[in-house]
């Protein structure tokens, strides 16, 4: 399995209802690619509170780096990206993007 992590420092002009409406298309891609297993997003809520304005994110997992790249390569994908990156502090600066393979536990 693969986890997508990307954490976005969005700028301070932007409202938290525009970012639950970006989550919103994120969560609608959910049913359109094969093997993404599952998706979840929001604001943190850390205790430790070191975001360092990283403030919302989201994580997806994969079945498998097919699937990922699927994800990555999907129109519905590059248009949310785009939107992300014009509403993240120095665009693409903004945004970090881990990419994680998760080993299956044993029984």
């Amino acid at each position: 399995m693969i986890r997508h992590i990307v954490l976005v420092r969005f700028r301070p002009d932007v409202s938290e209802q525009t970012i639950s409406a970006l989550f919103q298309e994120l969560h609608e891609i959910e049913d359109k690619i094969p093997g993404l297993i599952a998706m979840t997003s929001g604001r943190s809520e850390s205790p430790e509170k070191i975001e360092r304005g990283y403030m919302h994110g989201f994580v997806v997992d994969f079945a498998d780096w097919d699937a990922l790249a699927a994800y990555q390569d999907h129109p519905d994908h590059n248009a949310l990206g785009a939107k992300l990156v014009a509403n993240a502090v120095g665009g693409l600066d903004g945004i970090l993007v881990l990419d994680i393979p998760v080993a299956a536990r044993a029984a």
